[in-house]
């Protein structure tokens, strides 16, 4: 299986920092389902979104982390691995299967950096992200 290239990492859409790197610790802001510079996913999955199109989000958000921490880390090279993954996904008070939502962004990682890939995570459902997006992803790593 081909993996998908990495995007150009995305400029933060605040004054922040889009990765921070501590005492070996790193830590990637939330990055979202962004593509060709533009918010590829808008609304909330179970209303506005369909699962498929939330896991779609989730995707694409992944490979604007991976982007981060290559940017950062040297093109890898400096990465032991990741820590945890925090994914936010905007849904219907309804809808209960952001796991398996956010099982697409953790595939995108394990993929794309193997045994370095593996990390911890927690699902939240949120009724509304910033700028309307459908989900939001974040990610803590240790640097060697």
């Amino acid at each position: 299986m081909a993996l998908a290239p990495l995007p150009t990492p995305p400029a933060p859409a605040g004054g922040y920092a889009p990765v921070i790197i501590r005492r070996g610790l790193g830590f990637v802001s939330g990055q979202f389902p962004i593509k060709d510079d533009a918010l590829a996913y808008l609304g909330r999955v179970g209303i506005e979104r369909t699962p498929e199109e939330g896991a779609e989000a989730c995707r694409l958000a992944a490979l604007n982390v991976l982007a981060q921490i290559y940017a950062a880390t040297e093109g890898f090279e400096e990465l032991d691995g990741l820590l945890r993954l925090d994914g936010y996904i905007a849904s219907a008070d309804a809808f209960h299967a952001q796991p398996a939502i956010l099982d697409a962004a953790s595939e995108v990682l394990r993929d794309h950096l193997g045994a370095k890939g593996r990390h911890a995570r927690t699902a939240f459902a949120v009724s509304r992200l910033p700028l309307d997006a459908t989900v939001e992803l974040a990610v803590s790593f240790v640097v060697r």
